[in-house]
């Protein structure tokens, strides 16, 4: 009377298997769940009871006691619904209990016994694929996510009569139809085009520079200048996820409750999040249930904070940890949930509230001390960790006229911007193939500095005396150096000249020049 399967617990991007251990004893009818349950997971008593008698393959009235092993692991969601009702079909000798054991089940039941998709389908069966199991039960709902994880067999059922008749339960079959999220219509990509952004090309520039080392990027300058349309530009600059980054970036969108298709997410994302947000839709929280917030569904891609300093101080400054480890973890009483945090953070801003500081058209009416206190808003450690800090300016009519011209100079493209980011990216990954890392934006600045590509001091003068003089702090320095390298492979050098260098230091000074 006592029978095991098995289901996966979720914890921020991390998977636990959990032993569904389910016991039937005579006396009177009740139903207990032990093990750390969530209120969703608690009523899962209601459902499994409900659905297995509506499936046409019910319970004996008799007590039920269910445990989920580990005890002292948090368990939440109502994905253990079909682990439970399979153990206490297995116990009760309706299905055979050998077949249930080397099958991990994961679903929620509805009370017509139907299986419904469940959130969080593709990252639980990644888990259990790495921890050595090969056969996983999903409702049909999540067969296409479930079937996108090489190695695992996807075993897709409509019903928990299904699941049953699997397992060798004696009941005929019956013809349900299955429950589908509904997919949101396929859209048209409009692709976003490099060659529209008239004027800028410093800002254009560093735009490429950031995608070739994957380096943060700050925007300062005045409404319509362009920041916005900068920014969106950038995933199209950046090449195509890996198999293994396609399927972390589709396991947070499932976690998220999006749905996923049949093949993986595999362009880098964009996320924006309004300046209302508070820290936990940011980097990602939750009561009980932690889910991911935008900077770790912007993981590979990039993240684009609009008007930033009209985010909370308290909501920017929790970012200061992921740019520093790439990973974004969240703390509870009794449990750590961690989550991918590589993203490229892009941050644009007024210079100050009027937003017309600097402009040569019209006048600012705001005074020193509130354009101080309004940029103030973003501390100076979190600017400290943003690699490219630059001014943009206005196109002026006359260049907005000129670009606008047929025949005019010839603007750099979408395609062959990624091709130039493609090289100098390949360039990177071929000098650091014997090390950790991949992008020069990831790379330790105590390597660059004492390591085997150490510059020579004629090449690091400029930095040195802004080092000496205050302009720079040692972790300035380190990231001005990691620039300069991505510099250097775009345009297909060895190794960062003081010309390479001089622009690096630029492209992190400008804003005070």
């Amino acid at each position: 009377m006592l029978a095991r399967t098995y289901s996966v617990a979720m914890l921020g991007m991390t998977g636990a298997i959990v032993e569904v251990e389910a016991d039937i004893a005579s006396g009177l009818p009740s139903f207990t769940i032990i093990g750390l349950p969530d209120t969703a997971l608690s009523n899962a008593r209601e459902r499994v009871r409900a659905a297995t008698t509506n499936a046409g393959c019910p319970l004996p009235s008799k007590k039920f006691t269910v445990n989920l092993s580990p005890a002292a692991l948090p368990k939440f969601g109502p994905a253990f619904d079909l682990a439970i009702a399979v153990a206490l079909l297995a116990a009760g000798g309706s299905i055979d209990p050998r077949s249930i054991e080397s099958v991990v089940h994961l679903g929620e039941l509805g009370l017509d016994g139907r299986l419904r998709p469940t959130p969080g389908i593709l990252p639980a069966v990644v888990a259990a694929q790495r921890l050595g199991y090969k056969r996983v039960m999903v409702p049909a709902g999540n067969a296409l996510e479930a079937g996108l994880v090489p190695g695992i067999e996807a075993i897709a059922v409509n019903s928990v009569r299904d699941a049953a008749i699997y397992h060798g339960g004696r009941f005929v079959p019956e013809i349900l139809d299955s429950v589908s999220l509904p997919l949101e219509p396929v859209r048209p990509s409009v692709p976003l085009e490099l060659a529209d952004v008239l004027g800028n090309p410093d800002a254009v520039e560093a735009l490429v520079v950031a995608a070739a080392g994957g380096h943060h990027l700050f925007l300062l300058g005045p409404p319509g200048s362009g920041k916005t349309m900068l920014a969106a530009r950038l995933p199209g600059l950046l090449p195509d996820l890996d198999v293994l980054a396609a399927l972390e970036v589709s396991s947070l969108r499932s976690l998220a409750g999006e749905p996923i298709g049949s093949q993986l997410i595999t362009r880098p994302p964009l996320e924006s999040p309004h300046h209302t947000s508070t820290a936990a839709a940011l980097i990602g929280g939750g009561s009980r249930q932690i889910r991911p917030g935008a900077a770790a569904r912007a993981s590979h891609g990039v993240l684009f904070m609009d008007e930033a300093p009209e985010f909370p101080s308290s909501v920017l400054d929790a970012l200061r940890q992921p740019l520093e480890s790439g990973v974004i973890s969240i703390h509870r009483a009794n449990a750590v949930a961690y989550f991918p945090g590589t993203f490229q953070l892009v941050m644009a801003a007024n210079p100050c509230p009027c937003g017309q500081y600097g402009a040569k058209d019209t006048e600012c009416t705001c005074t020193p001390n509130t354009r101080r206190r309004y940029l103030g808003r973003i501390s100076g450690p979190l600017m400290d960790r943003i690699d490219i800090q630059l001014n943009i300016r206005r196109v002026t009519a006359a260049e907005l006229r000129i670009g606008g011209e047929p025949g005019g100079a010839e603007r750099l493209t979408t395609a062959k911007a990624r091709e130039r980011v493609v090289a100098a990216r390949a360039r990177a990954a071929e000098r650091l193939k014997d090390t950790p890392w991949l992008l020069n934006s990831q790379v330790p600045g105590a390597w660059l500095r004492t390591g085997p590509l150490r510059l020579d001091r004629t090449t690091t003068s400029g930095l040195d005396r802004a080092l000496e003089r205050g302009g720079l702090t040692m972790r300035g320095y380190d990231r001005v150096l990691r620039v300069s390298w991505s510099v250097a492979d775009l345009a297909g050098a060895d190794m960062p000249t003081l010309e390479h260098v001089g622009r690096a230091l630029y492209l992190r000074k400008s804003l005070l020049t």
